[in-house]
């Protein structure tokens, strides 16, 4: 069964649902410049809780379908979201991989929040989940990012030229890789 919400000793990761939307939407007007450096170029609409209602519901459609899965990270005793992990473009069968994504608030960088609650999320994935293999794919400029992958033991895969379009730009990444050895 997957978690509407799961804990760690700093967060509490809520799952998408549309009654986050005034909490997403906050957080994405507070983070607006700092993400430009590393996401998709965002038109004003994005920055209104009409879209992110509309965002959190294809979320809560995509877990549904099995295909998608996110939470949003809540520091113990706050009521303020300041990022989110996305286990994204789930296929099962004899694939049982997804992409993982994550973002955290510029001011809670370097704290190990990201690693804590990643290493939450990949549980999840690996187990309830029961995927083999997790996939992220990481801008080369993107240290911190990087650094993040590295301790929880994703290995580096090769180089992706031209992978992504980031904030205008076609984006080299580094496609780092974790798998579920415990299933093979």
């Amino acid at each position: 069964m997957i978690e509407k919400m799961l804990f760690t000793n700093r967060l509490v990761l809520r799952r998408s649902e549309t009654a986050l939307s005034e909490l997403v939407t906050d957080y994405f007007i507070r983070n607006a410049d700092f993400l430009k450096a590393w996401d998709a170029a965002h038109d004003s609409a994005f920055y209104t809780e009409a879209y992110q209602q509309k965002a959190l519901k294809q979320d809560e459609r995509d877990f549904l379908q099995g295909h998608g899965l996110r939470y949003w990270l809540i520091p113990e005793n706050e009521r303020r979201i300041i990022g989110n992990i996305s286990f994204n473009n789930i296929v099962m069968g004899p694939f049982c991989s997804c992409f993982l994504g994550y973002r955290l608030d510029e001011k809670r960088q370097g704290r190990g929040l990201m690693t804590e609650a990643l290493k939450k999320g990949i549980e999840t994935a690996f187990g309830p989940l029961g995927l083999h293999r997790i996939e992220a794919n990481i801008m080369p400029k993107n240290k911190a990012s990087l650094r993040v992958a590295e301790k929880l033991d994703f290995k580096n895969e090769g180089l992706s030229t031209k992978y992504l379009k980031i904030n205008g730009v076609w984006e080299d990444h580094i496609h780092m890789v974790l798998l579920n050895e415990e299933i093979e």
